[in-house]
């Protein structure tokens, strides 16, 4: 067995943890799927030989899917911020995301139909709102404030005002 990550982030799932991991894999770089362990025997969630954990990365981040059961639906609480560096790239993540079953959100969230939640956050936009500029960081947040998926054109044309 190799050697387990110092810090690993675990996400509960109600089941689908191998098939979001694989979703992960193929959408986003520097991702991938290892190790698929299956239930040992049975438990709360599952019978003996169905998938227990997913070891998988995301991004470069070592986590691990956890087939848990319906005792803890992802939140708000917890997501993933990709920053994009254009439109192309901020619409080809939020597409595949909400694409594949998730769902929109306000301010560039969206969620994936196993219920995480994800940040598409342009570069643009965070330069734009914490710019030097504190009116026309005001205009690009308020701007922002109005959108879904976060349109990159828009955020320069506020900032500019």
């Amino acid at each position: 067995m190799a050697k387990p990550a110092k810090n690993t982030i675990c996400l509960w799932y109600n089941g689908g943890a191998e098939d979001a991991a694989r979703f992960y894999a193929r959408t986003f770089p520097d991702s991938s799927v290892g190790a698929v362990h299956r239930a040992p025997g049975d438990n709360p969630s599952g019978k003996q030989g169905d998938v227990l954990t997913v070891e998988f990365t995301v991004m470069g981040i070592p986590c691990l899917g956890l087939n848990g059961g319906p005792a803890f639906p992802h939140t708000e609480a917890f997501s993933f911020q990709v920053a994009t560096a254009d439109q192309a790239e901020t619409d080809r993540y939020w597409d595949a995301i909400v694409g594949n079953g998730g769902q929109e959100s306000a301010c560039g969230w969206c969620k994936d139909k196993w219920g995480l939640n994800w940040q598409i956050t342009p570069v643009a936009l965070t330069e734009a709102v914490f710019g030097p500029d504190p009116a026309a960081a005001k205009r690009a947040f308020d701007a922002m404030m109005t959108m879904r998926k976060i349109d990159i054109a828009a955020i320069e044309a506020a900032y500019r005002g």
